[in-house]
């Protein structure tokens, strides 16, 4: 499982940011889980199936 880089506020790619995940644009941050820490984010990120094939990480079950 790995989470939403879209941040549920207006829609801008969150960034790594140590051990959270930031958004540039309004100031959101979420942690690790994807739960909101700060801003005005109204919900947490979700949350997105993935599968790992050859080493790479792609979206969707295998």
């Amino acid at each position: 499982m790995a989470l939403s880089a879209i941040c549920t506020h207006q829609g801008c790619t969150v960034v790594a940011d140590g051990d959270e995940l930031s958004c540039p644009c309004h100031g959101s941050v979420f942690d690790l889980t994807g739960k909101n820490v700060s801003g005005p984010a109204p919900e947490p990120l979700p949350p997105v199936e993935v599968h790992v094939a050859d080493g790479a990480v792609l979206p969707g079950k295998a």
